[in-house]
This record gives C-alpha cells, sequence and structure tokens, in this order.
C-alpha cells in the first residue's frame, strides 16, 4: 500500500480514503482518516463514500463500524452521523444508550437527543424506531423505584425522629437519668439529618421529573406521535389545493366513463393527501355516488389518503364505513373493505393502536372483498414488523385460494415480512407454484420481492431462481426483487442484469419491469437514469417505453431534471395511448413543486394536461394519466414532494415500498393509493426543547419565484371590457381592396362619393376610430378589424427581490435548503449544521419570554362535522359566482 502512504505524505487524505476503501484496507483507512488534519471532516467524507461506492453489504457494515469507532473516540463526538451508521448496523441498543446519555445531560445535550430522533424518524424505519424505544428506560418505572428508595429512607429516618421524641418526653420524668439526656441529644442530630435528607430528596425528585419529562417527548418522537402531529398541522394550515382544477376535471368526464371517474377521484385523494381537507366530496355527493362495486371500495379508500397521519381520529372518521357487529354489517361490502384499507393508509408505518381491530375485522369475515380490504390495511400497519400472529391469519386467508383476497394477502405478507429476508419467501414461492390464480402468484412474486428489500447480494440466490422459472409473473417478481434488494445502490451487477431482461425476455411483461426497475436502483444517482434509459425510450416495443418513462419519474422524481424532461416529452404525444399515460404520469413526478419561473415546461405540460382533459376524443388511458398527473403535481395541498431517500442518504423504506407497489396499479387500480406513501412534506419546522415552535423568521437567499406556489387556476370571466383584435378574412381583404379600387375610379371620373365610403375613407385616412364604432357597415368593421387601442406603454415593474424572508414554519422544497440562511442577530440558533425538516433550536436569549407559533390544528369531530367540512381561509375558493351581466334593453 505505497500509494496510500505516499498520499499521506503528500497531504491528500481523501485520495488516500478512497484507495483504501477500493483495496478494502481497513488498517489504511483506519490510518488515513486518523493522520488527517480535520478527523470529523474525513469520517464525513468516508461515511459518504461507503453509502455510494462500495458495493458489497458486508464490507460496507465493516467500514460503518470503523467510522462509529472513530467518531466515539473523538473528544466532542457527532452523535447525528453515529447514531446514522448504528441504523445502518441495525444497532438500536447503542443508539438508546447515546440518547439515554443525552438526555441526562444539560439543554443544549437534550435538544441534541430529540434532533437524533427527528432525524432518525425520517428514515421511516419502523421496526429500528420501535426497538430503539423499547430499550430505553422507562420513566416511569424508574421514578416509582427511585421513589420506593427514598420512601424507605424517610420512613426510617421517621421512626428515628419518633424514638428520639418519645426519649424527650422521658426526660421530664423524675425517673430521667443522664442516659436519657444523652439519647435526646442523638434525636435533635437524627432530626438534622432528616432536614438535609429531604432538602437532597426534592432536588433528586425534581431532577427525575426532568428526567422523565424529557424521556416521554423523546419516545412521542420515535414512535412518530410528535413528528405527525407536526406534520399533519404544517399540511392542514399550509393546504394550497386548487379545487377549481378539480371542478373543471368533473365537468369535462363523461359520466358513462367509469375509468375517468375514478380517476378523478384518486387525482382528489392524492391532492389533498394528509391535510384531512375533504370538501371536493362532500360538496359532490352526488357525483359520487355514482361509483359502484370496487369503483366505491377505491372511493371510501380515498378518505385514508386525505385523512393520513390523522391516528387519534383515524377510527372515528371512518366509522360509518366500518363492518359493524363482528364484520356482519349491512353496508355494502365494497365500502366496508374500503373503508379497512383506508385506515391501513391512515395508519401505515405507524399502526400500533388499529393493528388489533384490523386483526379482528379479517378473522370475523369470508367475504373475500372485505378481506382483500382488511389485508391492504394489515399490512400497511404492521409494515416490516414481522408479526407472527398477523402472518398466520394472512397466510389462512391465502390458502383460501380466492383470487381477489389472495391477490391481496400475498402482498400484504411482503408488507409485513419486509426487508428481514425470512425464510417464508421460500414458502410464498412454493404456493405460488401451487396455485392456478394468475392474481394470487403476482400478489405472491411482489410479496417475495419485498421481502428481500434492501438484502442486495444475500438475496441473489433468491432472485436468481425467480428469474429462470417459466413462469412470466415469477419472473416480473424476480425484476422487482432485483430492483427493491438493490435499491440506491446504482450496483453495475443489477443495473447490467436489467439490461440483459429488458431487452431479451420474451414477455412484454418482464421487459417493462426490468426497465422501470432501473429508477429504483438509480434513485441515489438521478442525473444517470436518463443516459442510461435514453435508448430504451425509442424502442420498437411500447412497454419497453412505458418503463422508460415510470423509472426516470421514479429515479428523479421532485428533481426537475431537464434531462428528464427532454427524454419524457416526445414520449408524451407517444403513438400508444399507456405510453402517453405513463408519460404523463412521470413527467408530474419530475415536475413536482417546480415553478414555471425555474422551468418553462411547467407551464406547456399544464396547458397540456389541461388540453387532454378537456378533449372529449381523447383516449381513456391517456385521459386517466392526465387526471393523476394533476394529482400528483399538486400532491398534498402543493407541500409534500416524491423523497425516495432522506436528507441523510439512508432510504426511505416506506416511501420506495409505496412506490413498487403503486406501479402495480397497471393491473389494480386500487393500489395507485400506494404512492401517498411516498410523499414527504417539504417544511422547515423549528422546535424549541419543549418541542413547541417559536415564532422567528430566518432568509430564503434566492428570488421568491423561484421555489413559490404555482398561481390558482383563474375562474372563467363571463364579460370583458377589453376589445381584442378581429381576425380578418381573406374575402374580407379582397372586399376592402374592391371598395378602394371602386373609390379611386370614381374620384379620378370626378362623380361624387356614396356616404359610407366616404366615411371609410375619412376614418381611414385620420387613424381614428369613430367613424367605425358608429357605422356598423360590413365593410366599415372589416377596414377597421385590426386596429387595436394599445393605450400608453405599461411602466416597468418593480424588479424582484434577491431572497425572502420566511417565517417558522415554513415551506422550504429540497432544492431551496441550501439557500436558507439565519440572519445575524437572531435569537434562534440551529442544532445542525444543515438545518431542514425538523430543526431543534438552541435559544440563545433564554431569559426572555418566547412567543409560540399559533397552531391551525384540523378539528376532530366525528363524521357529521368532520375535518374538512370546510376549507381554510388559505385554500382556493371551490365555486366563484360568476359577475352579474351589464344592464341591456331586449329589442325584438
Amino acid at each position: 500500500m505505497l500509494v496510500v502512504c505516499r498520499c499521506m505524505s503528500d497531504g491528500k487524505f481523501q485520495q488516500a480514503v478512497g484507495i483504501a476503501l477500493e483495496c478494502r484496507r481497513l488498517d489504511k483507512l483506519e490510518q488515513a482518516i486518523s493522520k488527517s488534519e480535520n478527523v470529523s471532516a474525513m469520517l464525513s467524507y468516508c461515511l459518504r463514500l461507503s453509502q455510494t461506492h462500495v458495493d458489497k453489504r458486508e464490507f460496507r457494515h465493516e467500514v460503518l463500524r470503523l467510522i462509529v469507532n472513530l467518531y466515539q473516540g473523538l473528544p466532542s463526538p457527532d452523535y447525528l452521523s453515529v447514531c446514522q451508521c448504528l441504523m445502518f448496523l441495525d444497532d438500536p441498543g447503542n443508539v438508546a444508550n447515546i440518547l439515554d446519555e443525552l438526555i441526562k445531560g444539560d439543554k443544549v445535550d437534550t435538544l441534541l437527543a430529540y434532533q437524533v430522533a427527528f432525524d432518525l424518524f425520517e428514515n421511516e424505519y419502523q421496526p429500528f424506531l420501535l426497538n430503539v424505544r423499547d430499550s430505553l428506560p422507562d420513566p416511569q418505572t424508574t421514578s416509582s423505584s427511585k421513589m420506593v428508595v427514598e420512601g424507605t429512607v424517610t420512613s426510617s429516618i421517621e421512626n428515628d425522629s419518633s424514638v428520639g421524641n418519645v426519649e424527650t418526653s422521658a426526660a421530664n420524668s423524675p425517673l430521667t437519668g443522664a442516659g436519657v439526656l444523652l439519647d435526646g441529644t442523638a434525636g435533635r442530630q437524627a432530626a438534622e439529618d432528616t432536614t438535609s435528607t429531604t432538602e437532597h430528596g426534592s432536588s433528586s425528585s425534581q431532577e427525575l421529573s426532568v428526567y422523565a419529562d424529557r424521556m416521554v417527548k423523546l419516545k412521542g418522537i420515535l414512535s412518530g406521535e410528535t413528528p405527525i402531529h407536526l406534520a399533519l398541522q404544517f399540511l392542514y394550515g399550509r393546504n394550497r389545493s386548487d379545487l377549481l382544477t378539480l371542478k373543471t376535471i368533473k365537468q369535462s368526464v363523461e359520466m358513462r366513463n367509469s375509468v375517468c371517474h375514478s380517476a378523478t377521484i384518486y387525482a382528489n385523494a392524492l391532492m389533498h393527501a394528509g391535510t384531512t381537507v375533504d370538501t371536493f366530496l362532500r360538496e359532490n355527493l352526488d357525483w359520487l355516488s355514482r361509483a359502484t362495486n370496487w369503483a366505491k371500495f377505491s372511493a371510501t379508500a380515498g378518505l385514508g389518503v386525505i385523512h393520513r397521519g390523522h391516528l387519534q381520529q383515524g377510527r372515528s372518521l371512518m366509522a360509518p364505513y366500518l363492518p359493524q357487529n363482528g364484520g356482519s354489517g349491512g353496508g355494502s361490502p365494497y365500502s366496508e373493505g374500503g373503508a379497512l384499507y383506508a385506515l391501513g393508509l391512515i395508519h401505515a408505518n405507524h399502526g400500533e393502536g388499529i393493528k388489533q381491530f384490523l386483526l379482528e375485522s379479517l378473522r370475523n369475515t369470508n367475504n373475500e372483498v372485505i378481506q382483500h380490504g382488511a389485508c391492504l390495511g394489515l399490512g400497511l400497519a404492521a409494515l416490516g414488523t414481522a408479526d407472527e400472529e398477523v402472518y398466520e391469519d394472512i397466510k389462512s386467508v391465502l390458502y383460501t385460494d380466492s383470487a381477489v383476497a389472495g391477490e391481496a394477502a400475498g402482498i400484504a405478507m411482503g408488507l409485513l415480512m419486509v426487508g428481514t429476508a425470512s425464510e417464508k419467501a421460500g414458502e410464498m414461492l412454493a404456493y405460488a407454484h401451487d396455485t392456478q390464480h394468475e392474481k394470487i402468484i403476482r400478489g405472491l412474486a411482489i410479496g417475495i420481492a419485498l421481502v428481500v428489500y434492501g438484502r442486495e447480494e444475500e438475496a441473489d440466490t433468491l432472485i436468481e431462481q425467480m428469474t429462470r422459472d417459466q413462469d412470466p409473473i415469477l419472473r416480473y417478481g424476480g425484476m422487482y426483487a432485483l430492483a427493491l434488494a438493490y435499491r440506491g445502490t446504482a450496483n453495475n451487477s443489477a443495473i447490467r442484469r436489467l439490461l440483459h431482461f429488458a431487452v431479451s425476455d420474451v414477455s412484454d411483461d418482464v421487459r417493462r419491469a426490468a426497465v422501470l426497475a432501473l429508477g429504483f436502483v438509480l434513485c441515489s444517482e438521478p442525473e444517470q437514469t436518463p443516459r442510461i434509459v435514453s435508448l430504451l425510450s425509442e424502442s420498437y416495443n411500447a412497454h419497453v417505453r412505458y418503463g422508460a418513462a415510470l423509472a426516470v419519474g421514479i429515479s428523479c422524481a421532485g428533481s426537475g431534471s431537464s434531462e428528464a424532461v427532454s427524454l419524457l416529452e416526445p414520449l408524451t404525444s407517444d403513438a400508444v395511448d399507456f405510453v402517453r399515460q405513463g408519460a404523463l404520469m412521470s413527467m408530474a413526478m419530475v415536475l413536482m413543486q417546480t415553478t414555471e419561473a425555474r422551468d418553462p415546461h411547467v407551464g406547456t405540460f399544464r396547458r397540456q394536461l389541461e388540453k387532454i382533459v378537456l378533449d372529449k376524443h381523447e383516449d381513456t388511458m391517456s385521459k386517466m394519466g392526465a387526471i393523476l398527473a394533476y394529482g400528483i403535481l399538486d400532491a398534498g395541498g402543493r407541500n409534500v414532494s416524491i423523497m425516495l431517500q432522506s436528507r441523510t442518504g439512508h432510504d426511505r423504506a416506506m416511501a420506495v415500498v409505496g412506490m413498487a407497489i403503486f406501479t402495480q396499479f397497471w393491473y389494480w387500480y386500487p393500489l395507485i393509493y400506494f404512492i401517498s406513501l411516498s410523499f414527504a412534506p417539504t417544511a422547515f419546522i423549528g422546535l424549541n426543547h419543549e418541542l413547541k415552535m417559536p415564532k422567528f423568521e430566518f432568509i430564503s437567499d434566492i428570488r421568491p419565484s423561484i421555489f413559490s406556489y404555482p398561481p390558482p387556476t383563474a375562474p372563467p370571466s363571463t364579460s370583458s371590457n377589453i376589445k381584442l383584435p378581429m381576425a380578418v378574412l381573406s374575402t374580407s381583404a379582397r372586399a376592402k381592396a374592391r371598395a378602394k379600387k371602386e373609390v379611386d375610379s370614381k374620384a379620378s371620373a370626378g362623380k361624387p362619393l356614396p356616404r359610407e365610403v366616404n366615411t371609410n375613407l375619412s376614418s381611414d385616412s385620420s387613424g381614428s376610430t369613430e367613424g367605425t364604432e358608429k357605422d356598423l357597415t360590413t365593410t366599415t368593421r372589416d377596414g377597421d378589424a385590426m386596429e387595436v387601442d394599445t393605450g400608453p406603454e405599461k411602466k416597468a415593474t418593480n424588479a424582484e427581490p434577491s431572497s425572502e424572508v420566511l417565517s417558522n414554519p415554513a415551506r422550504v422544497v429540497p432544492l431551496q435548503e441550501k439557500y436558507i440562511k439565519f440572519p445575524e442577530g437572531c435569537r434562534f440558533a440551529p442544532v445542525k449544521k444543515t438545518p431542514s425538516g425538523f430543526v431543534m433550536l438552541r435559544d440563545l436569549d433564554p431569559l426572555e419570554p418566547v412567543e409560540l407559533v399559533s397552531t391551525n390544528a384540523p378539528s376532530t369531530g366525528l363524521p357529521s362535522s368532520n375535518v374538512g367540512a370546510t376549507v381554510p381561509a388559505n385554500s382556493m375558493p371551490v365555486d366563484d359566482e360568476p359577475a352579474p351581466p351589464e344592464p341591456f334593453v331586449y329589442v325584438p
């Protein structure tokens, strides 16, 4: 390793670290990091390299363990990075120990503990977070045990004191002697000891109370209750959904077209995801009632997307639709099944409170539609928990061999076991070979892919077995297994295998899935995806083109990448309808939260969507794609974006899983709602040590129009005072030329001119429009058709400011985060260097009173007065009244 030594001697420590990683020499890696001038910065560099350039999972874990050891050897360790490494290593015990030590320290250490917990929550790895929470001591148990000890000491002292009192009273007796007086002195000493012990006990109990309060707050963050509640408040208060767009879509959709009717319901759910605003549904109940059978299932499930995160009131919100009396209610099974699915969406990844109810609902029904909804709901609520009891109940539904219920059971088993690489994958594969139902085989194939999520080379044996299977549906599942096992790794071997299947497999479904899977593998390097799939996007096979479109959409979601837009643009006008559908949805994913000031393609794309929706002759598939594209483009009240990776570089498991199942809408439309799992609020939420939001301002050091909300759709105007230019027909031009020729000939002959021609000439020569306005002849109107009074030139508008002042909490999109600055003299300072998402704030002037932000939380009433019954003040108007007509006189 002379090269490494040479690099270190030359002071090029980054090159030394890179070479040591390439050669897999941990000893040289440790040496290069330790000898560098800035050890902390070199550790951060090494951590970033290990996530992007180390292919083998086992060696990566060895590197991470080394990084943790080196961090802990520093005088002031970077606990944020240490805990991220421990999360990669799946070591909840050490994370719990670090958090426990931090909250025992001062306020700054406590803020750091809260920040670590918020950063871990953003990764959305529920099993790990629950293990960390359960590894922390219970503050109630700790306090009660200490109280027992203190109580024992106090009672013993009281007993000693009472003895002293007896002896003191005995001193007044004539029988007292010197020994009794001595005992009285001992009693006084015991009383003094009692006073000091009581003071120490009160101080200790106060410290214990502070510790218990901090522990409760910390566990609230790790369980998700606190961040979900804060996100719910933000999405509700900042909702900017444009209901006029939905109204336009609804009016343009034909009543008989059930696909577009359902697509409008899906779009509404996505537009209002997490906002709790269901105004559109309440104001269009008659229109909504046209949904029947599975459309009714989807419409009911859409409420789960709208109210996602409403954990406290989720069940009461869905109560009118849920199965009653142990699953034998008199309602429609489609609405009941949809309600169970909705409960899963509301409690996705945080289902401790609802899991038992869903389990009982599944056990108490034999209806396949209700079983379908209950399985999907259970899979979402128990995501990744590997609960054996839930698994067995879902497996019993699978073994009924019902196609409808079995498909959902297969997906649910995968959701339950996601990322565990459990041996149950072999059991699922065996049943897939035994059953004759394609829907069940497909559900199990996707479920198996979920089981090997993130296992990389550990999953190669199972992947090889699936990709060599004779059944194309299992090979299709093998493509998703490759995608999820190697998600975000940009692994060359995985890319090579997917490209091989994309051009060689005999099944169009497998080829489509292989190309689409590239988007998951490359989601950590979105700039590479358009280049890799560019040739595939020009394939003669429409399925391959569709896969290329979705691969770009998945990988480049929310990036506004110009390369991605250039690739997708020709596909939006493809000759095949489903390719146009995929391209429109992918374009919406790429352009999420992108303004027209930043990319002019946004305005062009919105006009294209409007044209497709309003065109009565457009294909149903394209129209459906355009409607869903509207929902994705303005998702979550225009306050969320699709994020498959957290800000720390860890993959967001729930987001990747949701996006993978969303792509199955090709076969089953209700799975469209899974895309909501990949939405993440683009918010800056600053919190103090009490987890409250203080009022303060910070700066976005860039022009406001670059990252602002898009303007709301303007309602159509019924009257206009502006004089518009009139089109001039060729016949009118010829008529004018003939009239002028006739005038010239008569003038040369000395004959008087006709009155209307005279008027026309005077109007033309003077440039005045008075004659035109008074004369109603066709010749005169045509003659002055193009003369438009432009009026005085408008004064130049004020220049746009170069920065913007934002108030806590604020909408801050990912690309805007690097422009966020705290002004000089600001009372609050962030705990972490790059403030984004949930940010803990140090109060630099703690003696002054703090003004808190008034929260605009959604109401929590029953469905009769449900949230969303009224629109917040900042949401768009639903139905603007047109201006009344001007007074006129009717002439028959």
